[in-house]
């Protein structure tokens, strides 16, 4: 195994980790919902949705503003530096990331026992940190990302995983 593929398997298990210990904490902290009727489940998904969301929506503007205030004003010309290169690459991955996590919390929300919804708001809180640090490792350098990553895609796994589990158990 290379030097980098090390920092980038630390940086995915340890990830991973945080994520499976957090989403855990987390859900024992957050208040069980009162959530009966599958509508009333779908609102509690999608409220904590609008956090998730949240570090998406400053990655956009933070692309958006970063164009404005250089010569890629307009996106046609390839002129990003570095910096807005990256940010653009997160967002992107945001965009694709953020999307399993609606699938997944939407499913989950509709099927998981009433006293366990809240792991639904637990997931988004994580989700936002995580692509918050996915954003941050892949300024400090690009193999630094993989925490971030690993926290979003494996948190993101679960969620389906667990859909899936129950729509057919």
């Amino acid at each position: 195994m290379t030097r980098d593929q090390r920092i980038v398997a630390i940086g995915a298990v340890s990830g991973v980790l945080f994520m499976a210990a957090s989403v855990y904490v987390l859900s024992r902290l957050l208040p069980v919902p009162g959530a009966q009727a599958t509508a009333d489940r779908l609102a509690y998904a999608l409220k904590w949705a609008v956090l998730a969301a949240a570090p998406y929506f400053v990655m956009l503007a933070s692309v958006g503003n970063a164009r404005f205030f250089s010569e890629a004003i307009d996106p046609t010309r390839g002129a990003e530096d570095r910096s807005m290169t990256i940010i653009g690459r997160v967002a992107d991955n945001t965009t694709q990331q953020l999307l399993l996590l609606l699938i997944g919390s939407l499913a989950l929300a509709v099927q998981l026992p009433a006293g366990q919804l809240q792991v639904v708001g637990a997931a988004a809180i994580v989700f936002a940190f995580m692509r918050v640090a996915f954003w941050i490792g892949y300024r400090i350098h690009p193999l630094y990302r993989a925490f971030g990553f690993a926290g979003t895609a494996y948190l993101n796994l679960g969620l389906l995983v667990a859909s899936a589990w129950l729509a057919l158990g």
